[in-house]
């Protein structure tokens, strides 16, 4: 094999592989000699792919890990596997990944050959996911439309919908997502109305990057996140819980999960101080009843008489008299 490049990614492809492998095999396989195998290992290490030698008979090259994070090869298999994952965990939100999710599944669809993508598309098509959250659930093509867009600088035309229902049409230069509270953002500024917005993605319909390119503008806000943490604290959310719960600290924050609005303070071993937000009292009223312990709310005043409310229309539905 004579092509250098295409014997480096044959090589490479060869060593993703977890096993070790003798120069010699490498040799074969490649059709070359060991003393090229030697200068392509070289070449490797040069572009920064850690790959170890060891010594003896059953001794080879192997790929170990490294300090960075090289780019790999990918067969049809593990590219529509990866593209089908990455896709799941940007429509859960999973708490710590969401936005690296999405901007990994943009660069993996931008190269997918057709064929895999079609691939991908059939197996979104025929299967149905769990949801467990109780966010909006916002489609990860849309995501992925504007993660792209974000990252290519490239103006976007989207369909929005306000929290009144108000449906209109939005020329935005992105600049970042951010995913808080159970919700997707894009942080954009909107040209129609010269000046920073923050739309909620699962609000967004049929997102078109224009093809026009933008130069940045300075963000009024340290970053995206700070951005969109000030934006909500003036919008949403409207209630802040406090309440006392009768069970461990430990066990409260197992029970509450990943979400970045509470905070669990204990108060001895069999009790613990619950601080929280939501928009709404409805959702308030169901973080508390689904930890499954006693609790006594302190704050908001409004949230006593809904508890009542619910108390009373379950125990209609009990037949209680």
């Amino acid at each position: 094999m004579t092509d250098t490049p295409a014997r480096l990614l044959n090589l490479l492809s060869l060593l993703q592989t977890p096993r070790e492998w003798p120069g010699s095999e490498l040799a074969e396989r490649l059709q070359v000699s060991p003393r090229t195998i030697r200068r392509d290992i070289d070449r490797l290490r040069e572009l920064g792919y850690p790959v170890e030698a060891t010594m003896g008979s059953i001794g080879g090259y192997r790929l170990v890990a490294g300090r960075a994070m090289p780019p790999l090869l990918l067969d049809d298999e593990e590219a529509v596997a990866i593209a089908v994952g990455l896709r799941a965990a940007a429509g859960h939100a999973v708490v710590g990944i969401e936005e690296a999710s999405v901007r990994a599944l943009g660069k993996l669809l931008q190269v997918l050959p057709g064929r895999l993508r079609h691939r991908v598309a059939a197996l979104n098509a025929a299967t149905v996911p769990l949801l467990t959250g109780d966010g909006p659930t916002v489609d990860p093509e849309d995501l992925t439309v504007l993660a792209n867009a974000v990252t290519n600088r490239e103006r976007l035309r989207f369909g929005y919908r306000a929290g009144d229902g108000a449906e209109t049409r939005r020329q935005v230069e992105p600049n970042r997502l951010v995913s808080a509270w159970r919700r997707w953002y894009l942080v954009g500024y909107d040209l129609d109305r010269d000046d920073w917005r923050l739309f909620r993605v699962d609000r967004i319909s049929e997102p078109c990057a224009t093809g026009a390119r933008f130069t940045p503008r300075e963000l009024p806000a340290e970053d995206a996140a700070a951005y969109v943490a000030s934006k909500l604290r003036r919008l949403a959310p409207t209630y802040t819980l406090v309440a006392t719960l009768h069970t461990p600290a430990a066990s409260a924050e197992r029970r509450i999960g990943g979400h970045g609005d509470s905070e669990v303070e204990p108060i001895d071993e069999e009790s613990c101080r619950l601080r929280s937000r939501g928009d709404s009292l409805e959702w308030l009223a169901m973080r508390l009843l689904m930890l499954g312990c006693e609790f006594e709310v302190h704050e908001p005043p409004e949230l006593h008489a809904h508890l009542r409310a619910l108390a009373a229309r379950a125990s209609r539905a009990a037949g209680a008299a």
